[in-house]
This record gives structure tokens, sequence and C-alpha cells, in this order.
């Protein structure tokens, strides 16, 4: 068996294809070379390394090859919301630096952190006004389980396959897939998981909404029924691929949670900061306990991360949850104060609604031309495009999606693949309906080469 049909493909696009072959062996002499030179001195990974090129320069929606080439960007690795190496939060970084402020040894506070804290407070959906901050999206997890296991003095979980949330023993244990678990000896016990509800693939071929959120939360019942020791449900409020889950099922999940004393965790790493075309997406649906922010929090200069819950929770004065050396670090928390501001004084979440219904209309029109795609789904700058060989069968067009994407990237179109066949768009939200048109433009091309 060969390294490509052992890897998955559930995280990213598989980096040992014969078409990653190809597209590498068109690449320039000066390129391959610092590929090599990186293949050569960091430890390998599945998805991420070998790399796929080699940037000089990463701005607004942009990222830029060390030839100068172009491609908007629709991937980010989340951290791109205000647009990759924004004026403001390298002004904010610069000024914080020559302040002679970038550290602060942990016992002490400094005013960046204080601000950040109450500006965060300030956004999030009433009722979270209590923060901690940690180097990253991993470690915001750990916190909030560890959070709810201290409150509640149970110590089970429940989350979704297919999902993930960070690479830590505890965030690898609450994820759905086994890339992050097989081979690491005993995970963190105690952690159920369940299937995200998808209306779209439903393993019933049910048509009606209500029937299918009633088959998938059957299944946390009958965990409830058998666990009274669960401390904690965790989930990305709309998956990573993405699916979005109707109203009706997140409140069913939250009248759970209150009904047996479980903490709802909301991980929103990704989809906070306007990604979804609301502030946070959790403000489609209910509240949680706990919000996971992290990914953009850093203004995509430098890595921050954190969790806001509720007064009510405060209440581990004897424990300590979150004992990171860079809690409350002023530098990270300068640069994300800035991203949040320059996100609403440029109405960015409001261009994610406009422009991501846009690109999702203009897709569903795609669908109607191009029998390979099967569905379309998402909210604001969070879409999917799930392909598919046949619509009947709804089998999943995994070759197809790989040659897509390197067409793409070709034309200076970069995305991520997802489960194999679906296409992710999260482009930063400062792009514009030009880009937008771009985008479709460049699909439909490659559509039309494949097809």
């Amino acid at each position: 068996m060969n390294i490509e049909e052992i890897v998955s493909r559930e995280q990213g696009d598989n980096n040992a294809t014969a078409n990653r072959k190809t597209y590498y062996e068109n690449l320039d002499k000066e390129t391959k070379y610092w590929i090599e030179e990186d293949s050569k001195y960091f430890l390998h990974q599945a998805l991420s390394t070998p790399v796929m090129n080699v940037l000089s320069k990463t701005e607004g929606a942009y990222i830029v090859d060390v030839n100068g080439k172009k491609y908007l960007d629709l991937h980010g690795n989340g951290v791109h919301n205000a647009g990759f190496s924004n004026p403001r939060v390298i002004d904010a970084v610069k000024k914080q630096l020559d302040m002679s402020l970038a550290f602060t040894p942990r016992r002490y506070t400094n005013i960046p952190a204080i601000n950040l804290a109450k500006k965060i407070v300030d956004i999030t959906p009433g009722g979270l006004n209590r923060v901690l901050f940690c180097p990253g999206g991993s470690e915001a997890i750990e916190m909030a389980i560890m959070l709810a296991k201290q409150i509640t003095g149970k110590w089970k979980t429940i989350s979704y396959w297919d999902s993930y949330h960070g690479t830590g023993f505890q965030a690898s244990s609450i994820g759905g897939e086994e890339h992050f678990t097989v081979g690491n000896g005993p995970m963190v016990p105690g952690a159920f998981h369940v299937e995200f509800p998808n209306y779209y693939r439903n393993p019933w071929g049910y048509k009606n909404q209500q029937d299918i959120d009633q088959e998938y939360l059957r299944q946390i019942r009958n965990i409830l029924k058998r666990n009274p020791d669960v401390a904690a449900i965790i989930a990305e409020p709309i998956s990573a691929t993405p699916v979005v889950p109707s109203l009706e099922y997140w409140q069913e999940i939250k009248y759970l949670c209150e009904q047996y004393d479980i903490f709802l965790i909301f991980d929103e790493i990704i989809e906070g900061f306007g990604r979804t075309g609301k502030m946070f997406a959790s403000e489609h649906f209910i509240t949680p306990d706990v919000l996971v922010l992290g990914k953009s929090l850093g203004g995509g200069v430098v890595p921050f991360a954190g969790i806001v819950t509720k007064e009510k929770y405060n209440v581990l004065q004897h424990r300590s949850i979150g004992h990171f050396t860079h809690e409350k670090n002023p530098l990270c928390s300068a640069a994300g104060l800035a991203e949040i501001e320059y996100i609403e004084e440029h109405n960015l979440v409001a261009n994610a609604e406009l422009l991501g219904d846009y690109l999702i209309n203009q897709l569903w029109e795609l669908y109607d031309q191009y029998d390979l795609i099967g569905n379309v789904a998402g909210k604001g700058f969070h879409i999917g495009i799930d392909l598919v060989k046949n619509r009947e069968t709804k089998e999943r067009a995994i070759e197809e999606a790989e040659r897509i994407m390197y067409y793409c990237l070709k034309e200076g179109v970069a995305f991520k693949i997802i489960e194999g066949n679906i296409i992710t768009m999260r482009p930063s939200l400062v792009i514009t309906k030009d880009d937008c048109d771009f985008i479709i433009a460049t699909l439909k091309k490659a559509l039309d080469r494949i097809s």
C-alpha cells in the first residue's frame, strides 16, 4: 500500500497523489529548490509537508509566490478575516513593539490585554463576559473542556465524527478523525462521538429536516440516558465542511444540556469574527456556555486564541485551567484588537453576508449547468461545494475535485478540498464583487475542462 492510499483526505488535499506530482514537476527551478530545502529540514507531515509552493508575500485577500504570481486565497487557514498583512494590524503591532511592551510575565497584566478582553465581551453574544487567552486553538479547546469538567464534576464528552478541534491529546480525543489519534496509544477516555446533522448526506435518505434532526438527536439522547457523567457537548455551530444544522437542532441540543447539566461548547476558531455573515456563527442559532476563539483573533499576524464564558462559571480561583506563558500577551492583544476594530469599521461582517449570498447563488447557477456539482452549502464566506460522480448515488468525485483544484490554482484561485471531494471557500472578508466573479469564472472554466 502506498502513502496516497493511507493518508486521510478528511482535513485536506493529499500531498502524495499523481496530480500533486504533476503539479510539482511543472514548477520553476527556484521554487523547486526552496521546496526541496524545506523538505530537507522540516519533519514531514501528511497534507502539509512537502509543501505546495513558496510564498514571498501575503497581502489582503491574496497570496503571492516567489515568482510574483498572485492567487486569490480561499483558505488562509482562517486567519485572514481582515486580510493578510492588514495595515491597521501591522501598525498596532509596530506601535506595541516600540512601546517596549511585547510580553508580560504571568501574575501581571497590561492595558492591551484588558482592552481586548473588554472588546471580546462587548461583541460576543449576551451573557458571555469572562475571558481567558492562550497561544492557540488546541489550548483554548483544552481550557473549555477543563472548565466544563471542573464546574460539573463530570468527565465525559460528546462531540462529532469528522470534526477537528486541534492536535493536543484532549483536542484530538474529542476530534472525530482517525488521522490524529491512530498510533498515539490510549487517548483521553470518555470521549463519545455522534454524527453531525448532514441533510444532503444523511444515511437514511430522508428529505424532511425534522425527521433527519430527530435521527441525529437520537444518538445523543441514547448516550445521555446511559451516561449521567457527561460534562460537555462540543461542536462547531456550522461544520468545517460546511454543513449548516437547523435552528431547531441546536435549540434541542441546548435543551438537553440544560436538562442534564451539561456545558455546550461552540468551537468558533474558524467561524468567529464575521466569517458566516454574523460576528459569530452562534448568532445564527443559540448562545453556548463557552465560545472558543482563535485564528483571526491574532490578526493574521501572531498566534492567539481564547475562550469566553459566563460570569457564573468564574468559580475556579483554586485551580488554573489556562496556565500559559503568553496568557496575556500584549503584542497579540494589540493585533487582535486592531483586527476586530478594522472588521467593525469597514463593515466586513455585512460584506461577508451580502457577497456570501451572492457567491452561493452563483454557485447554484453552476449547479444547474454541471452535474458534477451535487450540493452547495454554507453561510457568508463559509461555503462548500460537494462534487459527485452521480447525483443519485452521491458518489464522491475525488479525482475530479483534485483536478479542479490544481486547474484553479494555475488560474490564480487557491482553495482547499475537504473529505476528498468538497471544495471549501473561506476567503478574506475584504474581497469584492469582482473577486467573487473571478472565483465563479475560474471555477466555471475548470468545470468545463473536467466535465
